[in-house]
């Protein structure tokens, strides 16, 4: 140790000033660099949040989003089941959303809108005009209000006539345009193909999950019995498209996703029909993805080589809902 007693006070004062001038030196370094970090979270910050956006989000977290998807599909790989489970372990059905369900529809009235399907023009379900089909609600006092024809018993709605897309996220850039040719599908045509049961889990975005007993079609069988038109190329279009018949609900799907042998055309719940509040007569069940993808009372599948609508992508969810 120093003997700082026995040295002289001008060798002690000359240490002084050296170690005094390294600490001005290191605290200006110091502030400058903390000052540049502050300056450059910041900005990053200010790129984060206020960038443009895309479907409700700032770009750059849309990016991330997009970039965890691929992530997720190279490990998880869409392909792999989910977990099934015993009959008996089934719950009772919890009612969740009633986007595009609020009013009751009168079920002889439905019919499923199919477009871009391969020699579409050859089947007898072929229409010029597929938004001319008409659907038919029974009355509530807010459907009441907008009778036009006084005193009927049910309120009567044309596909492409009606105003839609009322809820949040607007109308869908995809809904099917006035004249739209295509099938008219009755539930006689979804019912003659092969039926599955599946036991699995629901789960919600909002953080809760329920184990279901589906019963239905298996989408891939409804896709080869309705396939899509090919392109010029001879390749499948990437999408396919499904809305609500009053079209305030739609959701887009990756071609691979409704292909997938666990995916449902969901026609019955815990060993009965389907209720208006769970989507009667049918509806989507995807049991790898996230419930808002699970579309209730579908109107309209649309086979498409364009990235289609998605009603919660839009309002800044992901597109993937990947679990």
């Amino acid at each position: 140790m120093t003997d700082l007693a026995n040295k002289p006070l001008d060798e002690i004062e000359a240490n002084n000033s050296e170690v005094l001038a390294k600490s001005r030196r290191y605290t200006r370094r110091s502030l400058t660099v903390a000052a540049l970090a502050a300056a450059a979270g910041y900005g990053f910050c200010r790129w984060v949040f206020y960038s443009p956006g895309e479907g409700d989000q700032p770009i750059p977290r849309r990016r991330a989003f997009q970039a965890n998807a691929k992530l997720s599909q190279m490990i998880f790989n869409e392909r792999a089941l989910a977990p099934t489970y015993a009959v008996n372990e089934a719950e009772e059905p919890r009612t969740n959303g009633v986007i595009g369900i609020k009013q009751d529809l009168v079920a002889d009235s439905w019919r499923l809108q199919l477009v871009g399907v391969e020699n579409e023009r050859s089947s007898p379900r072929f229409v010029p005009d597929v938004t001319a089909c008409e659907y038919a609600y029974t009355p509530d006092p807010e459907a009441e209000a907008k009778q036009t024809s006084g005193g009927s018993e049910i309120l009567r709605e044309r596909a492409g006539k009606f105003n839609r897309g009322l809820e949040e996220a607007g109308l869908s850039k995809s809904t099917l345009a006035a004249g739209t040719p295509g099938l008219l599908l009755t539930m006689d045509d979804i019912l003659k193909l092969p039926r599955h049961e599946l036991v699995t889990q629901f789960k919600c975005i909002e953080g809760w999950s329920q184990i279901i007993h589906w019963g239905g079609v298996r989408m891939a069988d409804f896709i080869d019995a309705y396939p899509p038109a090919r392109k010029a190329d001879g390749s499948l279009p990437r999408y396919v498209y499904m809305e609500t018949p009053n079209g305030d609900y739609y959701v887009g799907y990756d071609l691979h996703v409704c292909r997938h042998p666990q995916t449902l055309l969901v026609t019955e719940m815990a060993g009965k029909p389907l209720t208006q509040r769970h989507g009667a007569p049918l509806r989507l069940h995807a049991p790898t993805k996230y419930g808002y993808k699970q579309i209730k009372r579908i109107g309209v599948i649309a086979y498409s080589d364009l990235k289609p609508d998605d009603y919660w992508t839009k309002l800044g969810y992901d597109w993937y809902a990947g679990l």
